[in-house]
């Protein structure tokens, strides 16, 4: 039996549609009700739908008042605060395309992104590094809410399958790249309410995560929404320690971070009472079974992982309705239309390990990479999306991640090609070589390392140089001196040997 997955399409996206009236739509019906509340040890910033849609319309209109044209690109440099739901939705209301960043990133990293960009305003929160050289406005925070006070302009409506906002992520290439998704990718979402999450309009969902991740979005934010419910999100400075006080103050009942968030937590708080949290929820990277097992001892909860990249967000998942046997990480989610493929791009047999495949149909599927035609081609056989990830598929249709089929790295959930790593270090003067791969430093832990030849250097010294060129989390934790750089017959770095050769001397603790 092939591996293929396929229970027929989901229901069409309305048309005409807007991502931003569709999300924002319980406004009408709750208006009074909290839809986000950013929460921290002294309280809670609470903003009710009525709030919250007002401050969206106002803010497209503002933007609307400059007027640029439809279409243009919207940098958002903004932390985790109201600002970024608000720009987010109001560029989208407004017709634009907001580009969400991290706000980790540095000056050399955000001014290279902009290039591509060319961004026709930029919504910058405080102390978050803006792009040198880029002609266009800056609005900063006091503007912002300036705007929130305009009288509302009404939804930019139109076709479904038009850009609706771009997101970063590492592309194989070493070079991040814009994901470009259309409105109607919101409205694929709805596939995860019960393929994932067991949503409902009554949940009070914390999310852990940065509002620039396609996770924090569309788990923490869009998807509440769109169904409801109230979105928590942690104030800037809550750390892991702080969340189980937060989720039992503020009543979640379910909870969204990446496996490293439930170490962190579990470090801290080997027994917590959460007597509102229904489940917990993990996704970004393969989440351990000792960290499975230790959440569910702690809570009395269990935790539901997804399987997803930032080009489809997620599809693989299991359920309070249909948990993932282990190993497997879940099902395909109803509506889904997947493969597993072998190194001749056909499904291989159930049972039988290949390339995990999503169809280029799905709703949820990107329109393609910013200002990179070749490599979105590339990523596209025919009908199906190559995501690099190696699964099988058993009888029953569960999904068993395998690993990746390539060499990029995942920096606490978010994927960074070593490519970049790398290249940032090579300017270093006493470094001659350099690769940068993933190494186990304890049973479930791994961390970016960085292997060099050159010169012998001080570690904080390297530390310090990949500080002033690499966001935070693409920063190596390890730096480890050779003397040479295994490599393949065709003089190609050989990570995989580097890792294996260091694990087998060193060994995780």
């Amino acid at each position: 039996m092939q591996a293929l997955f396929d229970q027929g399409p989901p229901a069409p996206c309305p048309a005409p549609f807007n991502l931003a009236a569709y999300v924002l739509a319980a406004a009408d019906a709750t208006p009074e009700k909290v839809a986000l509340a950013i929460v921290g040890p002294h309280g809670a910033e609470r903003w009710s739908y009525a709030r919250l849609k007002s401050a969206v319309l106002g803010l497209a209109a503002g933007l609307g008042a400059m007027g640029l044209p439809p279409g243009s690109r919207i940098l958002l440099r903004l932390g985790n605060g109201v600002e970024f739901p608000i720009g987010f939705l109001g560029a989208i209301a407004a017709g634009l395309v907001p580009v969400p960043t991290s706000a980790m990133l540095t000056v050399p990293e955000v001014t290279a992104l902009a290039a591509e960009v060319e961004p026709a305003a930029i919504l910058a929160g405080p102390n978050v590094a803006l792009p040198e050289g880029c002609a266009a406005p800056v609005l900063d925070v006091h503007a912002q809410r300036a705007m929130y006070d305009h009288a509302p302009t009404g939804f930019d409506l139109g076709d479904p399958d038009r850009p609706a906002y771009v997101v970063y992520t590492s592309g194989t290439s070493g070079r991040p790249r814009g994901v470009i998704h259309a409105h109607r990718a919101v409205w694929a979402r709805r596939m995860m309410w019960e393929g994932w999450y067991g949503l409902t309009a009554d949940d009070r969902l914390l999310h852990a995560g940065a509002f620039n991740w396609t996770y924090t979005l569309g788990t923490g934010l869009l998807d509440p929404w769109s169904i409801g419910a109230t979105a928590l999100i942690p104030a800037p400075g809550v750390l892991p320690a702080q969340l189980p006080l937060m989720l039992k103050r503020f009543d979640a009942t379910l909870f969204a971070a990446a496996p490293g968030v439930y170490r962190q937590m579990l470090r801290d708080h080997p027994h917590l009472v959460l007597p509102k949290l229904r489940h917990g929820l993990s996704a970004g990277e393969k989440m351990p079974e000792a960290t499975r097992s230790a959440w569910a001892e702690a809570t009395g909860t269990k935790v539901y992982e997804a399987l997803g990249m930032s080009e489809c967000s997620t599809f693989i998942s299991g359920s309070p309705t249909r948990p993932a046997p282990l190993p497997a990480s879940g099902y395909p989610q109803t509506g889904r239309r997947i493969a597993v493929l072998g190194e001749d791009l056909t499904p291989v047999d159930r049972g039988q390990p290949g390339q995990l495949a999503v169809s280029r149909r799905d709703p949820g599927m990107m329109l393609g990479y910013l200002k990179a035609e070749d490599e979105s081609a590339d990523r596209f056989h025919g009908e199906w999306f190559l995501t690099g990830d190696m699964v099988e598929m058993a009888e029953d249709d569960a999904i068993t991640y395998l690993g990746r089929g390539d060499d990029m790295l995942n920096a606490g959930g978010v994927r960074v090609s070593p490519l970049e790593i790398e290249r940032a270090l090579h300017d270093h003067p006493a470094v001659h070589e350099v690769a940068a791969t993933e190494i186990a430093v304890k049973a479930d832990t791994t961390v970016i390392a960085a292997f060099y030849t050159g010169e012998a250097t001080d570690n904080e010294a390297l530390r310090a140089f990949a500080a002033e060129r690499l966001a935070r989390y693409k920063q190596p934790r390890l730096y480890v001196h050779l003397d040479a750089l295994p490599k393949n017959p065709n003089g190609k770095l050989n990570r995989r040997l580097i890792r294996e050769t260091y694990e087998a001397a060193h060994g995780p603790a």
